[in-house]
């Protein structure tokens, strides 16, 4: 099976098991879903989901998040990993926000990733998931999978992004990296599937006995 054939496949079975996949962190707006991504980096949807509730009750806008203090949103979010600089990241992102966007989220990827603690995959997810602009975010599911099925030699995520939008349709590729997502946490994860296990691992390569062994994200 050649690669675009592989990539076929692949977008034919995840639409047939995701046709409509949500957006797997909990958010109202523009900014608090900026804000969950910013805080799900080295941390899980599901942690994030947990925390954001208290944080956006009482700091759901860029001059809320900036009248709470960094004291107080590192207390609400001190259960997530690298809590003390996301805090920071917080302040100094609603601070350019306010003065430079008239607390609005700005809606180009250069204005995104000028914003302190947002890179180019947290951009990319805003600009997908808020704004509907055609984006690829590659996190580390997408870049394990990736390999697995042949889509990427893997060397880094941009060079995984750069792969995975030559052989998917632009249409596809907001819908496509969330259900690649669901699929690796569900069927495909790093240590129930090796490249052997799961259904669509299979399918790819039925021939295959040996491990993939996955470069990690750089």
């Amino acid at each position: 099976m050649k690669k675009q054939e592989r990539a076929d496949l692949v977008r034919l079975r995840l639409q047939a098991m995701y046709p409509d996949p949500p957006i797997p962190l909990d958010h109202r707006d523009e900014f608090t879903l900026l804000v969950a991504v910013l805080l799900s980096a080295q941390c899980t949807d599901k942690k994030v989901n947990e925390v954001t509730p208290e944080l956006f009750a009482v700091a759901g806008t860029p001059q809320k998040m900036l009248e709470l203090g960094e004291a107080e949103i590192l207390r609400l979010i001190r259960p997530i990993g690298l809590s003390n600089s996301k805090a920071k990241n917080l302040m100094k992102l609603s601070q350019r926000l306010v003065e430079h966007h008239d607390s609005a989220v700005p809606r180009t990827f250069e204005e995104l990733e000028a914003l302190a603690g947002v890179g180019h995959k947290t951009a990319s997810v805003v600009m997908a998931q808020s704004f509907g602009v055609p984006a690829f975010p590659v996190d580390t599911h997408i870049h394990r999978l990736a390999q697995r099925w042949g889509l990427t030699s893997g060397k880094s995520v941009t060079q995984t992004e750069m792969d995975l939008k030559k052989l998917f349709p632009i249409e596809s590729w907001n819908d496509l990296h969330l259900q690649i997502i669901y699929y690796g946490r569900e069927h495909c994860t790093a240590r129930g599937c090796d490249g052997t296990k799961c259904e669509i691992c299979r399918e790819l390569y039925p021939k295959r006995t040996k491990a993939v062994v996955c470069q990690k994200p750089s």
